[in-house]
């Protein structure tokens, strides 16, 4: 039986999943902070919303990517997850 890793280093090999994985793993990557955010609060989805005074369905489109949030909302998030909303731009490589 495959396993997910041994497939995404399959796919790896791949220039086309290469191109396409690299250009959205800054939309993974805020997901990712914001799930990690979340869980180190140790909140629900729910009481994230509730603190930023909107709906569950709003923060579960945030993790998940489906929504482009403005700065706004990210530091609402921010504050709601006890956190501080840092930005930055690096090189790129």
């Amino acid at each position: 039986m495959t396993n997910v890793k041994t497939l995404i280093e399959d796919w790896k090999k791949d220039p086309e999943f290469v191109r396409e994985y690299e250009a959205l793993e800054e939309e993974f990557s805020l997901a990712s902070a914001l799930i990690s955010a979340r869980a180190r609060a140790d909140m629900t989805q729910e009481q994230v919303a509730e603190k930023m005074r909107t709906s569950q369905s709003y923060i579960a489109k945030l993790e998940s990517g489906r929504v482009s949030p403005s700065m706004k909302a990210l530091q609402r998030y921010a504050a709601a997850t006890g956190t501080r909303l840092k930005i930055s731009l690096e090189q790129q490589s």
